[in-house]
């Protein structure tokens, strides 16, 4: 088991690599990083959408850091492997406040963080990224930052040059420093390929149905392979499916794959 916050973001760094990607199915709350741990994960890192359905907010940086930062603050005591946190846009007005929030999730022990450029300006995002790398060298803490780029994700800009424009922005991000560049909403192996090529450090893909599988995105020059809100839908999908049978058909079939309670249970510290 790896204990000191230092070790544990000196091993999740080297968990990047494209011979292997470091997969994520990513956590929301207590339990499911528990589960995700329990499944043979190196690894958590949670979703900022997961998190906030979670909590009774929508997605999109309306969720408070205070509430955010005590979910992650969980989710890192509960389990024994690095935890990397979503913290959106950094949960700041401006780069004081983006400093704030990750030396709030570095007190609480992450060693990684996602922050991403949304529709923001790329020069906004960089100078976020340098704040934030200023904070985890005053801790001393060697914290994976990973820069997303959402111009795939959110269809920004002309099609003919997204590739380049993103690619422009990860050179602009690494150069501010970023360890890794996420670029969500891409499926498409060129793409990925040229993606992979153009870029200098870990690319992070996210995956679903329809995208290659973790090897094949290695093969591609995937580091990095992260399922996003994608578990948690999943979850939320069977509850209504459940529900729906119950007060639809009146019976209780989609129980019938449910984790046995005792197993379940015994995840947690403190049981009778």
């Amino acid at each position: 088991m790896i204990t000191a916050h230092t070790d544990k973001a000196q091993f999740f760094r080297s968990l990047h690599r494209t011979a292997r990607p470091l997969a994520l199915a990513n956590a929301w709350d207590v339990a499911s990083a528990r589960l995700i741990e329990a499944a043979g994960a190196p690894a958590i890192a949670t979703t900022s959408a997961g998190v906030a359905w979670s909590l009774g907010r929508p997605d999109g940086e309306i969720l408070s850091p205070d509430r955010a930062v005590d979910l992650i603050a969980r989710i890192v005591a509960a389990v024994d492997v690095p935890v990397t946190a979503d913290i959106e846009g950094g949960y700041g007005q401006d780069t004081a406040g983006v400093a704030k929030t990750v030396a709030r999730v570095l007190e609480a022990g992450v060693v990684g963080i996602n922050i991403e450029d949304g529709e923001r300006p790329s020069a906004e995002l960089r100078a976020r990224l340098v704040a934030a790398r200023a904070e985890a060298e005053r801790a001393g803490v060697a914290l994976f930052l990973n820069a997303r780029i959402d111009t795939y994700l959110f269809g920004l800009g002309d099609p003919a040059t997204r590739l380049e424009d993103t690619l422009e922005r990860a050179r602009g991000y690494v150069d501010a420093g970023a360890d890794g560049i996420f670029v969500p909403g891409v499926a498409d192996p060129v793409t990925i390929g040229e993606l992979a090529s153009g870029v200098s450090v870990p690319l992070n893909i996210m995956a679903g149905p329809g995208a290659p599988g973790v090897t094949e995105l290695g093969g591609l020059g995937v580091a990095r392979v992260s399922l996003g809100s994608g578990v948690a839908q999943t979850a939320y999908a069977a509850t209504r499916h459940a529900a729906q049978r119950l007060y639809d058909a009146g019976d209780y079939h989609p129980l019938a794959d449910s984790i046995p309670f005792p197993e379940l249970n015994g995840l947690f510290p403190g049981r009778r």
